[in-house]
């Protein structure tokens, strides 16, 4: 079957593609949420495409209508090869994995980062409406990010833009240096000291992984709770004084399992104040409107519905 050259949709399907499920919606031209289904994602490639492709057509044949469809996947797709790479759902690495979809749908078929797509859902009809330029953060067991300026997601030509978990802790104390070994080859990157398994082991220890309890341990007293808290969020601040030096966002909006921790949208102005390059900060700092559904509704948001004449 060949492609639709001039596609005319009534719907948009966003998917999010992760390690254990994949997720699609359908949302109508108002943003409101029109269909939602979840499958386990299979090992296989071969299987992952077959169970997306079911996913939409089933979708599309439950609403009788034919959609426009976006992915979100755990990696990027590389501007010279055209193979995902970076994806923790391993499955998806050296294939071609936007083409095999689009093959398989007869439809072009938009794929974005998963962090990109969390930026771009809240810039749209989040909590970043209203802001010309929207950095979005997600940090639960990774960190990433996502740039949006005009409505328009920021990739760059090497399809790393907003990656700023994959930059070196700034500012390091004695203590800090080198930093961990991170799985992309280089040491100290700071996913390695700000996401959910690193306030995990400022807490527990090296073998400690869970970070969710420990908020309500430090408002109960427990002092260790507290200082290991106050640690992440003044590098989590710090990792944020390099983004508004560089880019100067006019809201950053947290995302990710850590973004439901309250103190930190009360301690990260503090810490930035003390490293931005100016005299006043006065980025705001926002919890995510969407929650776990911000990465699939971007999804869809790699698309515009054209109206049907």
């Amino acid at each position: 079957m060949s492609q639709d050259p001039t596609p005319a949709y009534d719907i948009r399907f966003g998917i999010d593609l992760g390690g254990t499920k994949i997720e699609i919606v359908a949302l109508a031209a108002d943003g409101s949420l029109a269909h939602r289904k979840r499958i386990a994602t299979p090992r296989d490639y071969d299987e992952t495409i077959e169970g997306i492709a079911g996913l939409v057509l089933g979708a599309e044949q439950e609403l009788g209508l034919r959609g426009s469809v976006g992915i979100g996947i755990p990696g990027v797709i590389s501007p010279t090869s055209g193979l995902v790479k970076n994806s923790n759902s391993i499955a998806l690495n050296g294939h071609y994995f936007d083409k095999d979809i689009s093959a398989r749908l007869a439809r072009e078929v938009r794929v974005g980062n998963d962090a990109n797509c969390f930026a771009l859902s809240e810039a749209s009809d989040g909590a970043g409406v209203g802001f010309r330029t929207v950095f979005g953060v997600i940090v639960g067991t990774g960190c990433g990010g996502g740039i949006v300026v005009d409505g328009k997601l920021i990739e760059g030509p090497n399809r790393v833009a907003g990656e700023w978990g994959h930059v070196p802790l700034p500012w390091p104390s004695h203590d800090e240096i080198p930093g961990p070994k991170c799985w992309c080859g280089q040491n100290g990157c700071l996913e390695l000291f700000i996401a959910g398994p690193a306030l995990a082991k400022l807490y527990g220890g090296p073998d400690a992984h869970d970070a969710h309890g420990i908020p309500a341990l430090a408002a109960a007293g427990d002092a260790k709770a507290q200082a290991a808290l106050a640690t992440h969020a003044g590098r989590m601040g710090r990792g944020l004084a390099v983004i508004v030096n560089i880019l100067d966002p006019d809201v950053i909006v947290l995302g990710g399992g850590l973004s439901n921790m309250p103190h930190l949208y009360e301690e990260l102005p503090k810490v930035m104040k003390t490293r931005v390059f100016s005299d006043f900060v006065t980025t705001p700092i926002v919890k995510n409107k969407h929650g776990d559904s911000s990465g699939v509704r971007g999804a869809a948001w790699l698309w515009p519905l054209p109206a049907r004449s």
